[in-house]
């Protein structure tokens, strides 16, 4: 099969590669915007046969190391770039350019069976800090709050962090989990846990709460009503170019890869 996915255990292996071929893209970075290019690749190498791509995720840091470090043709991060990746890119020559590809909501989930059904910024902020513990602080069930995080290669996490967490640590009791995928296993599995996931991965094992009495939607992500909303991205060295070009065209045409945005349950951004 053409179609190359690979897990995020052989990102190591992906990123020691020697460079690839013409007609061949690398692709590597955040497990949020991964579906978006695997479901556009497939349609992509589909019209485009002599394109191959071969994409893995791990995480946004990691996808923006492996484009510093000239080990990968395209980025995925569902964060920007941070000033210290800026800096080792320019002592490596690369020159990293971001495009916008979508708009995620970052939802706060927990276990169907929980009775909790909204909550404020601000607890979102104190549970993940540690400081509320218990659900009966919040209108739920007298049990422990297990809190499951991202871990902090995540552009996900990153995320989390500035916008809920204003940059406060997050508590060391926090499970953290290398993909949105984990996260909505743990929290499936655990009636009185809480994690958060991007909104393409909401599904019926777990729950997805309001905040602020806003319920995540594509409306309210793109009218930032919802306070967890973000822009997910690729990065390039420079422009895109050639096979490269190809591929960032198909992702932002609106019958194409934003079509394929919308189908995984993200928020198109071409208008």
């Amino acid at each position: 099969m053409k179609f190359a996915l690979l897990c995020a255990a052989a990102v190591t292996a992906v990123s020691l590669a020697a460079p690839v071929a013409a007609g061949d893209l690398t692709i590597n970075g955040s497990t949020t915007v991964l579906p978006v290019v695997q479901k556009a690749g497939e349609a992509f190498m589909a019209s485009h046969p002599t394109v191959h791509l071969s994409i893995s995720g791990g995480g946004s840091g990691n996808g923006i190391k492996a484009l510093i470090e000239k080990q990968c043709d395209i980025a995925m991060s569902s964060r920007d770039i941070q000033a210290k990746e800026k800096t080792a890119a320019e002592k490596n020559g690369v020159t990293p350019q971001r495009t916008a590809i979508a708009v995620d909501a970052i939802v706060p989930v927990v276990h169907p069976d929980n009775k909790v059904g909204d909550l404020t910024v601000q607890q979102l902020a104190d549970i993940y800090a540690g400081k509320i513990r218990n659900w009966k602080d919040v209108g739920g069930d007298d049990a422990k709050i297990v809190v499951i995080s991202r871990d902090t290669s995540s552009g996900t996490f990153e995320s989390w962090h500035e916008l809920i967490m204003k940059k406060a640590r997050v508590t060391p009791a926090a499970l953290m989990q290398a993909s949105n995928g984990a996260v909505s296993q743990a929290v499936a599995k655990n009636r009185n846990a809480i994690g958060y996931l991007g909104l393409g991965y909401l599904n019926s094992t777990v729950k997805g709460l309001s905040v602020n009495g806003v319920k995540a939607s594509a409306d309210t992500a793109l009218s930032r009503q919802w306070p967890i909303a973000r822009e997910l991205y690729i990065f390039t060295n420079g422009a895109p170019a050639g096979d490269a070009k190809l591929f960032v065209d198909y992702l932002l045409a609106q019958d194409k890869g934003q079509k394929d945005v919308r189908e995984v349950g993200f928020v198109p951004i071409a208008k």
